[in-house]
Parts: C-alpha cells; structure tokens; sequence
C-alpha cells in the first residue's frame, strides 16, 4: 500500500490480525527482507513491513535522512492505521529507526528488538568510512554495493547461502544513488541511545552475529551484563534472518510472545 507522504510515496504492508508488529528493514534492504519470517509472525500477530526513506518502493525526500526522519516517517504510518501500541524488530539501519521511534513515543512500545543493530552512535573510524563510501558511491555504485553488502555475511555464509546473498544483493542495487548516500549520512548524525534503552520499560532484546564485521558484539554484551537487557548470540555474521534463519525464527517467535 502507498500512503502519500511529504508529496511523496511511502510504501507499507499491513497483514494479519492481533497484536501489532512493526518490522523495519537495514540499509540497502527493503520490507521484502522480513519474507521468511513473516509467515511465522502472522500466526499470531498483525504485521506492519514498512520500506523505510530512500529504499524499495518509498521515495526520497531529502539528501540526509536521519533516523528521526525515518521514525516519523513510521510514525505517519501507524498513525494513519490508528495504531497506538506495538512491538518493533528493526534490523541493523532499522533498529536504529526503532531506537528513534521508541524515544519518540516510549509508552507506544510494548517490546523492542535490535537485529544485528545497536544502541551506540558511530565511532570516528566508521564515520570516516561511511563519508568515503559516499564519495566512491557517486561513480562506482554497482562495486561499492556488491563489496560492502558481501562484507556483512561471514566467510561460510558465502558459500553456503550464496543464492539468497545474491537475491538480497539484487535488492540492495535497486537502492538509488540518493537513498544510499542520505541514509548513512544520517547513520552518522545519530547519538548514543545506551541510557534511553536501559531506562525503556518495553521489553528488550539484541540479537548479535559473533562474526558480525559491523557490530561489536562483545562491547554491547558487556554494556548490558546488568540490565534487563536481553542478548542472544548467533553463530554468523550480520545477515541473521539469511545466515541464521533457523534460530532466528526461534528466537524471535518466542521474543514477540
């Protein structure tokens, strides 16, 4: 479904009947991510799959997008379905727009999922590669795509899941040029959301792939070792719902019940 937004279109799924379920994809990703593990969701959940500014079928509506816009982006979303209560599973880029929704309106969330995601604003370091990134992307689209996008998975996970890496990557250059360059520009513009968390009362969980190259799966376990934080290790990389798709289906039915 569309909904016209800022003179825009903002592409939205709404399925299913129960309690609300709001899925919100990565960078270079779409709603289309969540197709594997929507049909477990629906058994007993009303799903909302939103393809965030910039990605799938949602237009852009600047040149930086920040997480906040992102978030009320979403926001105009459930607002136009009435919906005032819900639980959220963002996906790296899309737990950042979670994180953002949530401060937004925190008594709105009832359980909250950081996906191969985290809490912590980037680092010096990773700032200075989403800039050069966005310098290179302008005149090498196609290869900065297929190398950064590879990157995320583990070096088995090629191997083993390479028809689903490629069908996520065939998605992922669909992004244009504009959409790829204002997400990680707002990607760097965000803060560190570690106390807002902590202080969220929803119930809350991270999902980190031991081989994730963009997640520092240690530090955030260690942040979290005494609070009510719940974290759950996979095997893999950044990928989980391709290259864990089995434990994260477990583990996320039993998170939203």
């Amino acid at each position: 479904m569309i909904l016209e937004y800022k003179n825009s279109s903002l592409y939205y799924e709404d399925e299913g009947q129960g309690e609300v379920l709001v899925l919100l994809h990565g960078f270079l990703e779409n709603s289309s991510m969540w197709e594997g593990l929507k049909p477990e969701f629906l058994k007993s959940h009303r799903v909302i799959s939103i393809d965030l500014l910039g990605h799938g079928q949602t237009d852009c509506i600047g040149y930086i997008h920040t997480m906040d816009d992102m978030a009320t982006a979403v926001q105009a979303v459930l607002d136009h379905l009435d919906i005032t209560s819900f639980k959220v599973i963002g996906h790296s880029m899309g737990g950042y727009v979670a994180l953002a929704l949530a401060q937004d309106n925190p008594s709105a969330i009832r359980a909250l999922c950081l996906m191969n995601s985290t809490y912590k604003a980037d680092d010096n370091e990773r700032i200075g590669i989403r800039k050069r990134a966005n310098q290179m992307i302008k005149t090498n689209f196609e290869a900065m795509v297929r190398m950064s996008f590879t990157n995320l998975f583990s070096e088995e996970s090629r191997i083993a899941h390479q028809k689903e890496l490629e069908g996520a990557l065939q998605i992922a250059l669909r992004t244009p040029v504009q959409g790829y360059i204002a997400a990680q520009e707002g990607m760097m513009l965000r803060t560190d959301k570690q106390e807002f968390l902590k202080a969220l009362s929803a119930k809350k969980l991270i999902v980190i792939g031991e081989k994730d190259p963009v997640v520092n799966g240690n530090g955030l376990l260690e942040d979290t070792k005494h609070s009510d934080i719940e974290t759950v290790v996979l095997s893999q990389g950044h990928m989980s719902h391709i290259e864990n798709m089995k434990e994260i289906t477990y583990i996320l039915l039993r998170f939203i019940e």
